[in-house]
């Protein structure tokens, strides 16, 4: 907000990008790039499948990242303005992946889901583009429909039912953490975009029934559930991985053992590189290094609002609203990932935005962050009296 009533002399001094939040977004891909070489060692020299090569996942982490780099680049040319008109389009893309991701031959299924579309050497995850279509959807949702944000039928059902129809998409896969991140962001942009509180509670009444149901209904979460309010009942079944994720963090105590040396990651905690990754980090960095990245992702999480704050001083709701999104999808994603590391919350397969093992996920949050700092630059440029 200070930027933005600056006087004339100061804008003019304003660099066109923002120093600390591009150094902050480094330092997460770099810290990333280390935790996963870490994580992944030395299951990598021992696997068949790794062709015992033990820099395997490293190079193919370092690939995507590359990947993800460069599509950023590509990306951040693209004006808000043609986000915005092209976000229902993107939105509909999205559900036609989801779509085929479940048709047999086309869906590749993994452990006892269909999450992805092989392509070649990599696979693609549908579920992972479609958080940021949700993004870049309901902001511009949330502008058209502004003066009706306090009706129920004309507001927040059609909505709704598009995000609805996804996350079934979803569920179906099954993917619930990936479906818990696009309701958070939806009810995010929906809550910023001035939905009157007696409607948002409603929302937030018919989530939570539809998670119960979800738990309810499905006898692997009810077990997932059981697990996670008492993992230690049976450590070497459901509870197995937390319970591993658990004594990880315990070996780590204040300080870790040391980089590299963790003992959980080689072979008995599974999923170490990608959705326990914040686990490795606790028993390697210990509780100042966990709490180091999750400070980490709070300034990031913090940019982000500030950014979306700084676009509606200069009357842009639909850039405030996607770079608000952003922020409260990586301050939910980044939570839940930790806390269902630390046992707080029960287990879902979410990774720690852009330091977890994963093409897709690893990809799109460079596409997002992309737009984000296209975002702030946009801004820069009009405070600069400098037209887009």
């Amino acid at each position: 907000m200070k930027l933005a009533s600056a006087g004339p002399q100061a804008r003019r001094l304003l660099p066109v990008y923002d120093p600390a939040l591009l150094f902050v977004i480094a330092l997460i891909a770099a810290m990333g790039v280390v935790m996963v070489f870490s994580a992944t060692i030395a299951t990598a020299e021992l696997s068949r499948a790794t062709q015992f090569d033990p820099l395997f996942y490293l190079k193919r982490h370092a690939a995507f990242l590359g990947v993800g780099l460069l599509l950023g680049l590509v990306v951040f040319q693209v004006e808000m303005r043609t986000w915005q008109k092209w976000s229902p389009w993107i939105f509909l893309a999205g559900v036609v992946l989801l779509v085929l991701v479940l048709v047999p031959g086309i869906g590749l299924r993994i452990n006892g889901a269909r999450r992805w579309i092989p392509l070649g050497v990599v696979s693609l995850q549908p579920a992972e583009l479609m958080k940021l279509a949700v993004v870049l959807y309901a902001a511009d949702y949330t502008v058209r429909k502004a003066a009706f944000m306090h009706s129920w039928t004309k507001g927040l059902f059609p909505l709704s039912a598009g995000i609805l129809l996804a996350g079934g998409l979803v569920i179906v896969q099954p993917d619930a953490g990936s479906f818990a991140v696009m309701c958070a962001i939806t009810a995010g942009v929906l809550w910023l975009g001035g939905m009157r509180v007696r409607i948002f509670l409603a929302l937030m009444a018919g989530l939570g029934a539809v998670f119960f149901l979800l738990i309810w209904l499905e006898p692997f979460r009810m077990r997932r559930m059981a697990a996670f309010m008492n993992p230690w009942d049976k450590p070497l079944a459901d509870g197995y991985q937390l319970t591993h994720s658990l004594m990880a963090f315990g070996r780590g105590e204040w300080f870790g053992v040391g980089l590299g040396a963790g003992m959980e990651k080689q072979g008995y905690l599974p999923e170490a590189h990608n959705d326990f990754l914040m686990a490795v980090i606790g028993e390697e960095l210990g509780f100042v290094g966990v709490v180091a990245v999750l400070l980490v992702f709070a300034w990031l999480t913090r940019q982000a609002f500030i950014v979306g704050r700084q676009a509606i001083a200069l009357d842009r709701v639909y850039s405030a609203l996607v770079a608000q999104g952003i922020g409260v999808w990586l301050g939910t994603q980044t939570l839940v990932h930790a806390g269902v590391s630390m046992g707080a919350l029960p287990t879902k397969g979410l990774t720690l935005p852009l330091m977890s093992y994963g093409g897709s996920a690893l990809i799109t949050m460079c596409l997002t962050l992309a737009i984000l700092l296209r975002v702030d630059f946009e801004n820069r440029l009009l405070m600069r009296g400098k037209p887009i």
